[in-house]
């Protein structure tokens, strides 16, 4: 995997975007499937960004007294869920807090459409219904029928409880 700073260039907005290859971001950006998750366009581009070198296998962190406090005074932040054993890069876990919140407030201010969703989205894009931002449950099956009808979807990447399940 690689990470790239990406910038929109029609708001300005920056951001991170997970790729498999340098070609893999290039083919997604020509095909338009690279977007600003602020704005919604598709004129993005790489942005300038620092260069990641790691530290050397045989060099050993050290923490200087003044770092550990600040590092202990800091908020925790959640344990992600992982497989038994799994060891997943600092950089990997700081990327999946930030999609998490991203994600909670895009739930914030969508209304939730259950197993209703596909009926809805279908009825807003045909113009039966006045259009909002909803979210709700599709099989992969309805997901891909709506998007070959030309209706924009996207999964979210954490499971979220529905209303009745929560207390």
């Amino acid at each position: 995997m690689i990470v790239f700073d990406l910038a929109c260039q029609t708001a300005g907005h920056r951001f991170e975007g997970w790729f498999g290859s340098s070609d893999d971001f290039a083919s997604q950006q020509q095909r338009g499937l690279v977007a600003c998750p602020h704005c919604g366009s598709s004129n993005v581009i790489k942005a300038p960004m620092a260069p990641s070198v790691p530290r050397k296998g045989n060099q050993i962190a050290v923490r200087s007294s003044a770092s550990h406090e600040t590092a202990t005074a800091a908020p925790a932040t959640p344990p992600v869920p992982m497989a038994k054993d799994a060891v997943l890069p600092p950089e990997a876990v700081k990327m999946m807090h930030a999609l998490a919140r991203m994600q909670a407030e895009v739930l914030k201010s969508s209304r939730d459409a259950g197993k209703g969703f596909v009926e809805e989205a279908r009825s807003m894009h045909y113009g039966e219904r006045e259009a909002e931002p909803i979210h709700g449950q599709a099989t992969l099956k309805e997901a891909n029928e709506l998007v070959e009808e030309g209706i924009s979807v996207a999964a979210l990447p954490f499971p979220i409880a529905p209303p009745e399940a929560l207390n």
